[in-house]
């Protein structure tokens, strides 16, 4: 796995918080870490090809992705992960990745991405035990998003 492969995702991540959820996140720690089934979260699937080649997953428990949606749909308060509510998050990991891969564009490095789908708890198994290139951004009286590259 390429570490620096994360970098146009976070700085994507970043600036697209910072534009939609109106919050400027804080950066976690870098590390690797065993991507696991987790209760009560979602996570954001985007495949990528082309010049790398792997699963980008944005992981968030499911009160914080209900947070950022609300704040999306101008402060209509979402209490469950409805359709509407999954479109909404599965638009933001678009901005997300549409974004990074323009970066990456820009930096040389060809890349096709997948439209992004909504992966609930129950249905991530499929994942369960790859290793990932993991750092987590830290949003003020939101939550936490955290950002898992497993990319070769």
């Amino acid at each position: 796995m390429k570490a620096e492969v994360i970098n146009p995702f976070l700085e994507s991540a970043r600036l697209v918080i910072e534009q939609v959820i109106q919050v400027s996140p804080s950066t976690g720690t870098l590390g690797v870490k065993t991507v696991e089934l987790i209760q009560d979260h979602i996570w954001i699937h985007i495949e990528m090809s082309g010049q790398l080649n792997g699963n980008i997953m944005f992981s968030l428990h499911e009160h914080v992705a209900l947070r950022m949606v609300s704040i999306m749909m101008g402060g209509h308060v979402l209490t469950e992960m409805n359709e509407m509510g999954q479109s909404a998050i599965s638009e933001l990991g678009n901005m997300i990745s549409g974004r990074a891969s323009a970066i990456l564009s820009n930096q040389g490095v060809n890349v096709d991405i997948t439209p992004p789908k909504v992966v609930r708890s129950e249905q991530v198994a499929i994942f369960n035990q790859q290793k990932a290139i993991s750092i987590p951004l830290l949003m003020d009286g939101i939550g936490e998003l955290d950002i898992q590259v497993m990319v070769s």
